[in-house]
């Protein structure tokens, strides 16, 4: 077995940046198409759960029990897509006549992240997140005077999810997609599927869906 070495050239490796986020409002009991999310400066990933319970027997500790851990994130942007308004609680009444405080629409989201490296920089490669079952909850908007620090408002919403279901696995509600790891042949597969071509729209495909474009796709 070979000696651990640390910090070897091509190897120190950093996450960085998000892009190319990807709204997919869930109606009549599936996903719809894709809309594109301009303005997305923030992703926070908040994962909870997998806490341990100790158990006790015979005058010591004889195990720990972890609870189901659970996803939720928030989103930062500087706006969002209008399809997104009704996953917020917005309603449209006519053209450009809005109400609030209605039901929130879950929806699904997907979003790029950069792998970079030390000979590569941000070149090396990238991530595609995969989030579904999102539910927003009602998020505070602070607008504020023009002064002479201009500055655009940023608004963040919670993001609660619920999994699906992944033959062999727990039920999911995320998944992630490296291009350091599978082809680019499969990459452009899942992309193509995510972000739609000049022949499809985009779509959010199930997990196992997802696996077998994979699996098809030439390595």
């Amino acid at each position: 077995m070979p000696k651990l070495t640390w910090d070897q050239t091509g190897e120190r490796l950093y996450s960085t940046g998000v892009s190319k986020g990807v709204l997919f409002p869930y109606t009549e009991d599936k996903y719809g198409a894709g809309v594109a999310w301009n303005g997305l400066t923030k992703v926070s990933e908040n994962p909870s759960g997998a806490e341990p319970t100790a158990l006790w027997a015979d005058n010591g500790k004889y195990l720990n029990i972890l609870s189901a851990e659970t996803f939720a994130a928030t989103i930062s942007a500087y706006m969002y897509p209008d399809e997104f308004k009704k996953c917020i609680g917005e309603e449209e009444v006519v053209a450009g006549m809005s109400v609030g405080q209605q039901d929130h629409q879950m929806f699904g989201f997907s979003y790029q992240t950069i792998i970079g490296n030390d000979t590569k920089n941000t070149k090396y490669g990238y991530q595609i997140h995969v989030v579904y079952g999102c539910n927003a909850a009602a998020s505070p908007k602070d607008y504020e005077t023009v002064n002479d620090s201009p500055s655009a408002a940023e608004m963040s919403f919670d993001l609660s999810t619920t999994p699906v279901d992944v033959t062999g696995f727990k039920p999911t509600a995320t998944l992630l997609f490296d291009s350091t790891k599978l082809s680019k042949e499969q990459m452009k597969a899942v992309e193509t599927a995510l972000y739609g071509d000049e022949s499809a729209a985009p779509k959010l495909p199930t997990p196992d869906e997802f696996k077998a474009l994979i699996q098809a796709a030439v390595s």
